[in-house]
């Protein structure tokens, strides 16, 4: 019972918090207009700036944002205790991750759809721009090398999950396509997008319970499960990353949008049968088996494990609140919404379903685990259970942590019925498609970022040369830039490859194949060796991981700076992002510096010569903040140029939008 009384208690406070701070700071702080411009509509090049049903980039938000990370956080975090982790997602999620979501939405789409590396060139300066466009890069680097691994490790241990994962895709086509050309109304393609996944998952799965006449089909999807699950990781990161490849330069409705959406569907109908799962489990227990918390309520020091402050908040990123959700807000979804009012539901209040389904993840595995492990465990229930899994920090830092997620979540599944077998691959499926989702939205974003510094430092063209050599001018070219209004100035063929990478094609192919090639390094084994063999190359993003988590929350802190700097300059209220600011700035150095010491004594000079550079980074990024912020208040930053261009919408060429309080 106290399982669920926790369940309920944080999805009441969640609505609570939308429909109370949520809605101050809509209509007080960011006094939404309902009639405004939105990029979406003032752009509208029917690519990356598309006028979207609200429902719809929710579904794209709530996706791209969640990821794995509100999933591994709790799942490991949960060793210092059920009660400290959950205060922090409770707390971070309201207060700080919701906040921070919403509010650098609301500056993107105030700002032509720019994302926040961009807008802190115009609000801070063109160092700051640069600066923070680097550790973007650097962030989303790492982001596509790991998330290839991680789907892979999904894959290899619940092989139901890849024909789900791939079906999906010309589901999202077909819904793409009724609803964006045809304008079809949402609901009946929504019920049959969602009928057929749950198909794909029984298909997936082995068709339990269906049997041909001379032989069970199950057989046949079991063994090529069996099959495809045993691929090397690096043939799997091959395939991801060229599938994102298409996913990153096609327009948003084909598929970006309507696989995010499904998922998204297909997600919180899985996340609210966990729920019901839960509570029937809570009060009449599983096959005799009581439901209980068998975490420990405070454990300040697990074996092996890093100090609770400051690593807790690092560890439970997505949950609380993520660096990454800046980059979803201001690079994708502020280009899609079609009325500023929507923001609210869209930035505040995905984030909070977000803390929901951490909850979730923190329940499952501090109580769910507790009914059984059958597979891995055999006999053992309960506490002692729980201490095998989690004995030993060392131990559940790996994939540990997620089929820990699955195997709780699928024990609440069973206490309504569903089989064990058709609940994992669900379970499995939700991971996979979380992974998925946020691997093919990190790549466009990576192509934005590769764009923005290319653009930085491509040779500058007078009107004189572009004559003289016969440089073509249009602003209709793939090139030309919407968010400034600077239409695209190239040379036929040209060879430059800086000029290359301003390109959509260019960007997305640099950004896919630097991820491959990081991902092709095989990560050093318990002893220190790389060993290069075809099972263990694809692994190259976890050398790098360790650096992730605090860099994320930096990101975060660096966003605030940017919703602050641009609120200071119009005199609006600052005090409700100030302390989430500073404690995003402090928390992540904090964790990153205990990290540099770590690694300086283990030898691991290169992720301590990285982890220095970000500080020094951050460290010169406040400094610049700090010398121009008694100068700025009330001083608006420089407008943004006039659009130009047919695709723009004639009666919006000379919108200003970045003008607006």
């Amino acid at each position: 019972m106290q399982t669920l009384l926790i369940a309920l208690g944080a999805g009441v406070a969640y609505l609570i918090a939308y429909h109370t701070y949520g809605r101050y700071l809509a209509r007080k702080i960011f006094k939404l207009d309902p009639d405004a411009v939105t990029p979406s509509v003032e752009v509208n090049d029917d690519s990356d700036y598309v006028p979207t049903n609200r429902s719809i980039v929710f579904g794209h938000h709530f996706t791209s944002i969640a990821g794995t990370g509100p999933i591994v956080g709790p799942a490991i975090a949960v060793m210092w205790g059920w009660v400290p982790a959950l205060i922090w997602i409770l707390v971070g999620s309201i207060f700080m991750g919701a906040v921070h979501d919403f509010g650098a939405l609301v500056v993107s789409m105030r700002n032509r759809g720019q994302t926040v590396g961009d807008i802190a060139g115009r609000v801070l300066n063109k160092r700051v721009r640069l600066l923070f466009l680097l550790i973007l890069l650097f962030a989303l680097w790492i982001v596509l090398a790991i998330f290839g691994w991680v789907i892979a490790k999904v894959f290899v241990a619940f092989p139901e999950s890849i024909l789900p994962v791939f079906l999906q895709i010309p589901i999202a086509i077909w819904i793409g396509v009724k609803v964006h050309r045809k304008g079809k109304n949402l609901l009946w393609p929504s019920v049959i997008a969602l009928t057929l996944m749950y198909l794909t998952v029984w298909f997936g799965a082995g068709c339990p319970g269906l049997a041909w006449e001379g032989g069970h089909i199950g057989e046949s999807i079991q063994w090529l499960n069996a099959t495809l699950s045993h691929w090397p990781i690096w043939v799997w990161v091959a395939i991801l990353l060229a599938y994102c490849y298409v996913a990153s330069v096609i327009p948003v409705w084909v598929l970006l949008q309507p696989r995010d959406y499904i998922n998204s569907l297909q997600l919180i109908s899985s996340l609210g049968l966990v729920v019901v799962g839960l509570a029937v489990a809570g009060m009449i227990g599983v096959h005799g088996e009581p439901l209980k918390i068998v975490a420990p309520a405070l454990e300040t020091h697990p074996l092996n494990a890093p100090p609770i402050m400051p690593v807790l908040f690092v560890t439970i990123a997505c949950g609380a609140i993520s660096g990454f959700h800046c980059l979803v807000s201001s690079g994708t979804s502020s280009k899609q919404l079609k009325c500023e009012t929507d923001a609210q539901f869209v930035g505040y209040g995905s984030m909070l379903l977000e803390g929901f389904l951490a909850t979730l993840v923190l329940l499952a595995v501090a109580a769910g685990i507790g009914l059984g492990w059958p597979e891995m465990y055999k006999a053992q229930h309960g506490a002692e259970l729980w201490t095998s899994i989690y004995g030993d920090w060392k131990n559940v830092t790996g994939g540990k942590a997620i089929s820990a997620f699955v195997v709780g979540s699928a024990n609440f599944l069973a206490a309504i019925g569903i089989d064990a077998t058709m609940g994992k691959a669900m379970m499995g499926v939700l991971v996979a498609s979380f992974a998925g989702t946020t691997l093919d939205t990190a790549t466009r974003l990576q192509r934005y970022v590769v764009q923005e510094l290319a653009s930085t430092f491509a040779p500058k063209i007078s009107p004189s040369a572009r004559a003289a050599e016969a440089y073509e001018f249009d602003d209709n070219l793939e090139g030309a830039d919407h968010t400034t209004g600077e239409a695209a100035d190239h040379k036929p063929h040209a060879l430059n490859p800086i000029v290359w990478l301003t390109n959509a094609h260019g960007a997305t192919l640099f950004a896919v194949v630097s991820a491959f090639l990081l991902a092709l390094i095989p990560a050093p084994n318990k002893d220190g060796v790389m060993e290069w063999t075809a099972q263990s190359i694809g692994t190259g993003g976890l050398i790098l991981w360790p650096l992730f988590g605090a860099t994320n929350q930096l990101l975060a802190g660096l966003a605030f700076l940017v919703i602050c700097f641009w609120l200071w300059r119009r005199k609006m209220p600052i005090w409700f992002a100030l302390p989430p600011m500073v404690m995003m700035l402090v928390m992540p150095a904090w964790a990153m510096t205990l990290n540099f010491i770590d690694w300086m004594n283990k030898g691991s000079y290169l992720l301590a010569g990285v982890a220095a550079l970000t500080l020094l980074l951050e460290a010169w990024m406040i400094v610049e903040a700090i010398l121009m912020w008694p100068r700025v208040k009330g001083v608006m930053e420089p407008a943004l140029p006039p659009l130009r261009g047919a695709r723009v919408q004639p009666a919006m060429a000379g919108a200003a939008s970045n003008d607006r309080a």
